[in-house]
This record gives structure tokens, sequence and C-alpha cells, in this order.
């Protein structure tokens, strides 16, 4: 899905607006060059003002990349592309970010255990203006109304930019699990930076039954996805 596209790819500078090593890792492994430059976005958006979690994901996706594309805008080598994202487990629509204590981890565990949850990633790719897209993400230009706050302003160079959004959805299949389990896991560290208090590609993988859907998504980041767009975004 690369492959057509990889030679623009190369000649661009392109930044991945997190600070996370799972999705640094992602991106690393199919040879894609780029840094990563964390967002100073706050990411505290009242997730009740959204309809729906996939809103809520591609909103903080878009903050976060219109964020560090704002910081590179006044650079000698701007950025031609940036790429922000970012993830929730929810169950029956209620969102389960990172854990706040190990009593909040033991909680979400808890409710995890022995039911399907759903992971949401939202991702937003920022580019020049004058680069088209025919994806199947939406795509938002300065000029346009953001759906939820004022993230669409122009740069302090006055560049345009456009902002194309997408999300992907993979359910997860938890297994049963008991209160040593549960504590005995929390108590290792490894839930304590991950959003819905497990990491599938760490210890947590052993508490996973099954997943229906992209694997890279429950990590952080859609891959297959986020290659379909950016070849759509630079062929078609």
């Amino acid at each position: 899905m690369l492959e057509p596209i990889r030679h623009i790819l190369q000649r661009q500078r392109v930044v991945l607006a997190s600070s996370s090593e799972r999705r640094k890792q992602i991106l690393s492994g199919i040879g894609i060059e780029f840094e990563a430059i964390s967002s100073n976005f706050a990411e505290n958006l009242p997730k009740e003002s959204f309809s729906h979690p996939i809103e809520y994901v591609k909103e903080n996706a878009k903050q976060k990349a219109i964020d560090v594309w704002k910081q590179l805008a006044n650079n000698d080598h701007k950025a031609d592309l940036v790429i922000g994202s970012d993830t929730v487990v929810t169950l029956d629509d209620h969102i389960f970010e990172k854990p706040k204590d190990k009593d909040d981890a033991i909680h979400m565990l808890s409710r995890l255990s022995a039911n399907k949850h759903t992971v949401y990633t939202g991702v937003a790719l920022v580019t020049h203006s004058t680069q088209t897209g025919g994806g199947s993400g939406s795509t938002l230009t300065p000029s346009q109304p953001s759906t939820s706050g004022d993230a669409n302003d122009d740069n302090e160079d006055n560049e345009n930019y456009v902002v194309t959004t997408f999300h992907e959805s993979t359910d997860v299949f938890m297994t049963e699990m008991s209160d040593q389990m549960i504590k005995l896991y929390v108590n290792s560290g490894e839930p304590m930076d991950k959003a819905g208090a497990y990491g599938i590609q760490g210890i947590g993988a052993t508490l996973v039954e099954s997943i229906r859907g992209d694997y890279f998504n429950v990590v952080g980041l859609p891959l297959h996805r986020l290659c379909k767009e950016l070849y759509y975004m630079y062929i078609e």
C-alpha cells in the first residue's frame, strides 16, 4: 500500500505529533523516515460534549496535529505532513483513557473482564493547502468551522493548511480475570500509561482472548488505514 508513494514521503518532512514509543515503533517498522514532536495540546476536551467516542478521538488527534504544525509554522524547514493520533478504550460508549492510579486501573480492568470492548483511534493528517486528497476521511481547511472547537485558525505566518481526519475501530474480547489476576497485573506497572489499563503488545496480551479488526489500532495507530489514506492523498 505504501510502496507507490514511498519516494514522495522520502522527500518530505514527516512529523509524528506524539511522544508515544508504541506509535514511533509502528511507523519505524514500515520504514517511514519521520520526526517525533510532542504536542502541547492539553487533551482536556469535555467528553460529554461529543455525540460519540469517535468524534472525541478525532478531535483530540486533530488538535494535537495542528498544535505541532503551528509549532513548526515559522521554522525554516516547515513540516509537509503532521500525523496526530488519539486512542481510547470504550465499553458501552463509556470512555476509558489512561488510569489515574492503581485503583483506577483495577476498576477499569474489572469492568473489561469477560466483556467485549471497542478500541477507537482517531487520526489527523495536516498538510499544506495545495495538497489534495481523495481518501475516505473528512477534510477541513482553515476557513471551515470545526465540529467541536475552533481548531482550524490560520497559522501565524498565514499559511493555510488542510486537516484530514479518520478513525478506526477494533473489538477486543477479554478473558475473565480474577481479582488476584488484576491486582498482580496492575502491580507489574504496565497498565499505568495505557488507555483501558492494558497493553496488548505486552503482558496484557495474555488477557486478550481475541480481537476483531486491526491489531495496530489497539496499539495506537491503525497502520493499514493510515497508509491507505496517505496513498489516496498523494496518488489520487
